[in-house]
């Protein structure tokens, strides 16, 4: 064999080399980003889940807010009226005096 087909052999070895080991490269890269996403994507899904609960902590809230606020308000009338009552009758006792 002569000089040049040892050359032309040695790089056609260095080139297939260099394929190979920037595919493996390339292969590890694309499950480390995929793994990298998964990881990412499982916080993105726990910190929605967690805003989700808290909504729905915050809707329950309200809800019993507004419950309260009808209770408060049915007992406001009541006490009016009791009100309005009480003064008809001091107004009859102040007439009869």
């Amino acid at each position: 064999m002569d000089q040049a087909t040892i050359m032309m052999l040695l790089t056609a070895a260095g080139i297939i080399s260099a394929i190979l080991l920037g595919w493996i490269g390339l292969n590890r890269m694309v499950r480390q980003t995929t793994r990298s996403d998964a990881g990412n994507d499982a916080v993105l899904k726990t910190d929605v889940d967690y805003i989700k609960r808290g909504v729905d902590e915050m809707r329950l809230e309200m809800r019993d807010q507004g419950r309260r606020f009808d209770a408060l308000a049915e007992r406001v009338t009541r006490v009016e009226e009791s009100a309005k009552q009480a003064h008809h009758r001091l107004d009859r006792v102040d007439k009869q005096n």
